[in-house]
């Protein structure tokens, strides 16, 4: 089982990946409140450790080239944002969603296998975006970190 911050990472990287590809190439401007939900800043100010975590994980996404954008509005959001070529052709790509080597190797199977059941995804191929978007709509924490892991290790 993954630390719940490495599980909440994948999460925030799939829902911030899923908003850029429904808008690509159109930018946009991406609310942390939007992906990791509703904050309330302390006495002080200070947001909360899960905010900061989804800031950081957007960061982080355009630091690795997934994603780019112009500007940060405080720590609220981040401005003008969209998908890089890396980030859009990972999404696009097809990939193995039902094979026995994706399940000896990643465990995929197991874990994607209900979502797929509920979803149109039909064959051994489908886009990564889909298998995010079945795997969020899913709300299996296990789809979402298996198929961010194989994602983020192509």
């Amino acid at each position: 089982m993954a630390d719940i911050h490495i599980s909440d990472f994948h999460k925030d990287a799939a829902r911030a990946l899923n908003m850029l590809y429904s808008s690509f190439p159109r930018k946009l401007t991406m609310f942390v409140e939007d992906i990791a939900g509703p904050d309330a800043p302390d006495e002080f100010g200070l947001h909360s450790p899960r905010h900061m975590a989804c800031l950081s994980c957007l960061m982080w996404l355009a630091d690795e080239g997934y994603i780019r954008y112009e500007d940060t509005v405080r720590q609220e959001a981040v401005d003008q944002a969209t998908l890089t070529h890396k980030g859009f052709t990972l999404l696009s790509a097809l990939i193995s969603c039902r094979s026995r080597l994706a399940n000896h190797a990643t465990q995929i199977n197991a874990q994607l296998e209900p979502v797929l059941e509920q979803s149109d995804i039909e064959g051994d191929f489908a886009p990564a975006i889909d298998l995010v978007r079945a795997a969020l709509r899913g709300g299996s924490s296990n789809a979402v970190d298996a198929i961010m892991q194989i994602l983020l290790n192509r």
